[in-house]
């Protein structure tokens, strides 16, 4: 049995007591404000309400905006309370999550290493002399200690993922603006995306989906497009030069990769400079005017409350030429053609996460070299719209965790679940949740000769199935040879064998507008009751072919006849 409400509040705030970590929160809630909003769930659930989060605790990086709590972006003097709470973490109280508090995060968003913040440097869960990673600090902690169940960060330049990558827990960094940043206090506004941790992929992934959808209040915010892609073909890229990596890095992912390639996973080394060369325009270029844009003329003002290295990127990008902008605009325009080629033959690219785990000692002594080369594989992919899921990889570095992600094009967020499953040895879990299902009968089926056209389209496999008996099979004169469904009437036919499959709503209008006669798209009932797009055949086609109902599938016809 899962663990009640209100078990699982007492449980978080124990847990908190027992760690000691005050530097993870910036305003942490009173456990009997949790107490209360625990046992009015549960009544809720009594009377039947269905909750998919019920009793789940969440933790909200605190630049992004909870009614009533304070937003400060870890600056005591930037600190409003907003009335409203952003569109994403609403989504998730809405589905039963419980609010525990703001935690502590990179002063603005602004770095990957956890340590830039007035509130206090974060640090590693288990390794305390170590970096937490950044700017989603405490967020990734809270989830780390065992303390909350998931956790909102944020990631601009790969903030959900170098810390989930330190701490051996999920990271997801969907295609940006499918989870909208409503409420979010902006770093690049163009450039952000809201992001959830999570111990594990399948609950990363159950957050992600609920936060997922447009919202009127963010201009930016998008939907599943029609033909988003639901399945791929087990085909992965990797760097071919690696020496950003240190030494136990390099053994680490080699380890990974050759996990991967043992389950039968297609991998291939490519260049990505271009993509490294589109990373370092992020701080390096005038996309940083960006960060200007959002709290410059704060930062301006010289609040005591600054971060010294924050204050400073973001001071520094105030009199970037315009021109400047524009040019690196057209230069990112020309690295995303790159990478679409580039990925075009694969499902997406494998990569570790960042360089190196640092110590806390290192990073202040040298506060912005160190922080760069963390985000060396991250820094891109925000700028040439593509989205990531990071997991733990298959081994740890000296007793610390190690790791990867999944990068694809934009809108095959699907595809990096299903390869960060791989990775993670566990079952893929639906983020993109618009699949239209197909059922299959004859040579659509696996395995036989035009199932080729389905892995074209994207399509995923949802499992086995049987249709009602009010079903019979036929035999037609076809090339290549395929069977005939049709409806004959309540207990006039068979339950016949076939496969689910889910396509997209525009690769299911693609299939049926290359659909060839005899064949048709209707209505089928299954044994279960439910009723589903499947295949059939014109009635004239049927009544002159040979009725093979008795054989119950058409494999089982191939084998026997």
């Amino acid at each position: 049995m899962p663990e009640s409400p209100t078990t699982r509040v007492a449980a978080a705030y124990q847990r908190i007591a027992e760690v000691d970590r005050p530097e993870v929160w910036i305003t942490l809630r009173p456990q009997s404000e949790l107490d209360a909003e625990a046992r009015a769930l549960e009544r809720r659930l009594a009377d039947g309400a269905e909750l998919p989060l019920a009793g789940l605790l969440l933790a909200v990086k605190d630049n992004v905006d909870v009614a009533g709590l304070p937003t400060t972006a870890a600056c005591p003097e930037f600190a409003y309370t907003p009335t409203e709470t952003a569109s994403a973490v609403r989504r998730l109280t809405d589905a039963g999550a419980l609010i525990l508090g703001k935690t502590n995060l990179d002063q603005f968003a602004t770095g990957l290493v956890g340590s830039r913040s007035p509130y206090g440097a974060v640090r590693h869960a288990e390794h305390p002399e170590m970096v937490s990673g950044g700017s989603s600090s405490g967020s990734a902690v809270a989830v780390a200690l065992g303390i909350a169940d998931i956790a909102i960060g944020t990631d601009t330049a790969g903030s959900g993922r170098v810390p989930a990558a330190f701490h051996g827990i999920v990271g997801i960094k969907a295609s940006l603006g499918i989870i909208p940043a409503h409420g979010v206090v902006p770093a690049c506004a163009d450039y952000d995306a809201v992001t959830v941790f999570a111990g594990t992929l399948d609950l990363a992934v159950t957050a992600a989906a609920i936060m997922a959808g447009p919202d009127a209040r963010d201009p930016r915010s998008r939907t599943w497009p029609a033909d988003v892609p639901l399945a791929g073909t087990r085909k992965l890229a990797i760097p071919h030069d690696l020496s950003p990596l240190s030494t136990e890095y390099r053994a680490a992912f080699a380890e990974t990769v050759a996990a991967l390639r043992n389950q039968g996973i297609q991998i291939t080394e490519v260049d990505i400079t271009p993509l490294l060369d589109a990373a370092r325009l992020l701080y390096d270029g005038a996309i940083v005017a960006e960060r200007y844009a959002a709290v410059g003329e704060f930062v301006d003002k010289g609040a005591k409350g600054l971060d010294k290295t924050v204050a400073g990127i973001i001071s520094a990008a105030k009199h970037l030429d315009a021109h400047a902008f524009a040019t690196d605009l057209d230069t990112l325009a020309n690295i995303r053609a790159q990478a679409e080629a580039l990925l075009a033959d694969y499902d997406g690219l494998l990569l570790p996460t960042t360089t190196e785990h640092p110590t806390i000692a290192a990073v202040q002594a040298d506060p912005l070299t160190i922080n760069r080369r963390l985000g060396t594989y991250t820094n891109f992919c925000n700028l040439l719209d593509l989205a990531a899921v990071a997991v733990p990889g298959a081994t740890t570095t000296d007793g610390l965790p190690f790791g990867v992600m999944v990068v694809v094009p934009t809108f095959a967020d699907q595809i990096a679940v299903d390869l960060a499953a791989l990775v993670t040895g566990t079952p893929a879990p639906l983020l993109v949740t618009t699949g239209v299902p197909l059922a299959v009968f004859g040579a659509h089926l696996r395995g036989q000769p035009l199932h080729w056209q389905l892995e074209d389209l994207g399509a995923r496999f949802a499992g086995e199935i049987t249709t009602s008996d009010a079903y019979r099979l036929t035999a037609l004169d076809t090339t290549p040879p395929k069977p005939g469904l049709v409806r004959h009437g309540d207990g006039l036919g068979a339950p016949i064998a076939g496969e689910l499959f889910l396509l997209s709503p525009g690769a299911l209008g693609r299939f049926l507008a290359d659909l060839p006669a005899p064949m048709a798209l209707t209505s089928i009932e299954l044994s279960d009751g439910t009723t589903v797009v499947g295949f059939a055949c014109t009635y004239d086609a049927a009544v002159a072919a040979t009725d093979i109902t008795r054989y119950g599938s058409w494999p089982r016809y191939l084998r026997e006849h």
